[in-house]
């Protein structure tokens, strides 16, 4: 019976090789069994053999084996070398074996005879298993004789590959005095080797340099401290920790990692004094919240750790000086709470204490030294400016005080022990005056309280002498009430009453002021002159008072005005009285029985006009001459505008003939006024010689003669309008009255034309017909016959 079927070439350790088989064989047997429960009919072929002479028909079983390769990986052997054969029992002479799949025919090559060779050093770390399909096809006929079979090639692994660490260095962290056992990091290497085979790719940890204060977990890599650590001591550790594979085994691979572990500081250190005692110095005049010295201080802890607390051994500096503690350094800083004065203390000696609150464990615990310094602070002399006996200075007086009058006295002394002369002097206002020995201060104005009720003067007070310093005090004055001030009415009251008015009708309310300071119990009586038949005054007691009606019953129809004294008096010292007297109107009324203001015009018309009346008179009136007086100037402007001009018909006939412009044509008779030609042209008298027109304002044109001489014309004009500062601008080329040179034609000009000596007839301009007879008017023997020029 013949077994198609793989088979393979020795191809693993004899070690492996027998437990391979039988796990093999293990695995088909349960493989059949499973397939004969199922019943499954095991697949059967027909293949023919050939005898010497005959040949006979066979039916046979097909057994296959499990179609598995092995081959270990980086063999050593000479390329190609023999992984496996394949095999079947339908396999003769003309058969041909054909492998398709992963690395089929590049990596893997089969022959005829089906042997499996491989072409290429395999690893198994780049790639374990490859996949492939074989098929077996006749030579001749190229009919495939079985079905495509699958099988896999397997790569078995060596130890071939180290342990890998992630990073070549690690850095790692613990705080300073951690219990022993804490953990700091943890290392990791990994082996590429096949898991599966025991020892490959298992990793052992271990520290092979600076081990003594830590420990590696030997499985895990994980680091930790084995003792207390202080920073102080050492800040940072480096170590050299190995990973080997194949524990238990001699050999294997292994590799290397660094790590370095930073102590992270901790407040275990307390502060200390760096000297026993400071000698410090300090001027006089610094201001209060100044430094007045520093204490340095040691602290083996790093600044954030560093939190000493300051203080005075005895309380008695305590309101004098403050001390505290840098935000840099840390250091201890006298800070000064009053000012101080060299002339009462020269000399300051203190004892300054340090503590700090840290985190010390049990049995670390140092004794303290220089916990507590003398200092001694030394007040050195400033020439300082005056001093004052006051911080301010405020006197009063009365409004009517007489000039030179004394307010009082202010008195500034030196500080320094030199006691130089002190000089005063008042630096703005001009109501008090200052003796510049005593300091004595006396008026030298009159005061009025009504327009300024304080005073408010600087004094500054000199030492005597060259560069003497100087210090300035503030004097409030105030200016004392008199009763110097008569009542005063707050309006200008009109009063209208209603004819049909009742007895007890309160006509108005009047109200007072007076400028003289109103202090308690001050107040404004009003009462009248003498009594009045008509009408009553009565106080309000609260500075205003209502005038009522007494008895009424008017003739509304005699419109009649009553006048009211009105006595205003104050209650002060000596006690001043204004009197007031009041119109009253009576007044037609309404529906209401109130009066009706403006049926009583007549009244006021009586009495005068008001001002108001009279304001707008004078105001309408001072309109109307400011624009006659307007009206005046204009007109004498015009007159003496046209005196100036001093130019007469005959004037302007020269202008226009030596204007030399040739105008638009016979038809342009808007550009030029021709009467004026006409009328000099038609008159038999000749203008007056103190008519004759003076100079031409145009400068007369010269004529180049050469040829294109225009250019040349032009710089010449522009060189004259430039130098000349008298001239008219020639701004225009018609001014020129120019043609050109090289027109055969002569000039067009009709100013030019009859100007000239030409003794052309232009008798013949009649013929031309009506359009042209103004120009045969101008150019016609009249007008030379006459012996006008134009």
């Amino acid at each position: 019976m013949y077994q198609p079927a793989f088979q393979h070439q020795d191809s693993m350790p004899s070690s492996l090789q027998s437990r391979m088989d039988v796990l093999l064989w293990m695995f088909c047997f349960i493989i059949s069994q499973i397939l004969a429960t199922h019943g499954i009919e095991n697949s059967r072929t027909v293949v023919r053999t050939y005898d010497n002479s005959r040949s006979v028909l066979h039916r046979h079983k097909r057994d296959w084996r499990w179609n598995t390769l092995y081959t270990d990986e980086e063999k050593k052997t000479t390329l190609p070398h023999l992984i496996g054969k394949l095999s079947s029992t339908n396999v003769n002479g003309s058969a041909r074996f054909v492998i398709e799949g992963e690395g089929a025919n590049t990596i893997f090559k089969v022959d005829d005879l089906g042997d499996i060779y491989a072409w290429k050093t395999l690893d198994r770390e780049e790639k374990s298993i490859y996949h492939l399909q074989a098929q077996i096809f006749d030579k001749k006929t190229n009919k495939q004789l079985e079905p495509t079979s699958e099988f896999e090639i397997k790569l078995n692994d060596i130890n071939d590959n180290a342990p890998r660490f992630t990073h070549n260095i690690y850095n790692g962290s613990v705080k300073e005095m951690s219990k022993p056992g804490t953990s700091v990091l943890q290392v990791i290497a990994v082996d590429p080797d096949d898991s599966s085979v025991s020892g490959h790719a298992r990793v052992m940890y271990s520290i092979i340099k600076g081990g003594e204060k830590f420990r590696i977990d030997l499985n895990t890599g994980i680091i930790t401290s084995s003792n207390m650590l202080d920073r102080e001591q050492q800040k940072t550790y480096e170590l050299i920790v190995r990973a080997k594979d194949m524990p238990g085994y001699e050999g294997g691979f292994s590799s290397t990692a660094s790590v370095i572990i930073t102590l992270e500081d901790i407040n275990d250190n307390v502060a200390t004094f760096t000297k026993k005692q400071y000698t410090l110095s300090v001027l006089e005049d610094r201001p209060i919240g100044s430094e007045a010295g520093m204490l340095q201080i040691e602290d083996k802890d790093e600044p954030q750790n560093t939190n000493p607390v300051f203080s005075f051994v005895k309380r008695d500096f305590r309101g004098l000086f403050d001390v505290v503690s840098d935000n840099i350094t840390k250091n201890a800083v006298i800070v000064l709470k009053q000012l101080l004065d060299y002339e009462k203390v020269k000399t300051y000696t203190m004892e300054v204490e340090v503590t700090e609150k840290t985190t010390v464990p049990p049995g670390k615990r140092d004794p303290q030294v220089n916990a507590r310094a003398m200092v001694f602070l030394n007040v050195l002399d400033v020439d300082e400016p005056p001093v004052f006996q006051r911080p301010s200075y405020f006197f009063s007086i009365f409004e009517n005080a007489s000039l030179g009058t004394h307010v009082g006295s202010v008195f500034a002394s030196d500080p320094d022990e030199a006691q130089k002369t002190v000089r005063y002097s008042i630096n703005g206002g001009n109501v008090v005056t200052i003796n510049r020995d005593s300091g004595s201060i006396k008026t030298s104005n009159n005061l009025d309280r009504e327009m300024n009720a304080w005073h408010n003067v600087t004094i500054t007070a000199v030492e005597d002498g060259p560069g003497g310093k100087e210090s300035t005090v503030s004097m409030f004055l105030k200016v004392l009430d008199i009763n110097d001030n008569y009542p005063k009415l707050d309006y200008e009251y009109d009063l209208f009453v209603c004819a049909n008015a009742r007895p007890g009708k309160v006509i108005q309310t009047i109200a007072a002021s007076d400028k003289d300071e109103m202090t308690t119990g001050q107040k404004l009586s009003f009462y009248l002159d003498h009594a009045h038949s008509n009408f009553s005054l009565v106080d309000n007691h609260d500075n205003t008072a209502n005038i009522t009606l007494k008895q009424g019953g008017f003739n509304p129809d005699e419109k009649k005005t009553y006048f009211l004294p009105v006595v205003i008096s104050d209650n002060g010292r000596p006690q001043l009285i204004s009197t007031y007297t009041l119109e009253i109107v009576v007044c037609g009324c309404d529906a209401n029985a109130e009066a009706e203001p403006y049926s009583c015009r007549g009244a006021y018309a009586q009495t005068g006009v008001s001002v108001h009346a009279l304001t707008v008179i004078l105001l309408c009136i001072l309109a109307i001459l400011v624009i006659t007086l307007l009206i005046v100037m204009r007109r004498k402007f015009k007159k003496d505008s046209l005196v100036s001009l001093g130019k007469s018909s005959g004037e302007i006939h020269e202008q226009l003939v030596s204007y030399d412009e040739e105008g638009g044509g016979e038809m342009d008779t808007n550009g030029y006024d021709v009467s004026v030609l006409n009328s000099v042209r038609h008159s038999s008298m000749r203008p007056r010689p103190e008519a004759q027109p003076g100079p031409c304002l145009y400068a007369t044109v010269q004529k180049p003669a050469a040829k294109g001489g225009m250019a040349v014309m032009i710089e010449v004009k522009k060189d004259e309008a430039d130098h000349d500062r008298d001239g008219i601008p020639y701004d225009t080329l018609h001014i020129y009255g120019y043609e050109g040179s090289e027109s055969l034609a002569e000039s067009l000009s009709s100013l030019e034309s009859a100007s000239s000596n030409s003794d052309m007839d232009y008798d013949f301009l009649n013929d031309w017909g009506p359009r042209f007879k103004t120009l045969a008017e101008l150019y016609g023997v009249d007008g030379a016959e006459n012996g006008y020029e134009y």
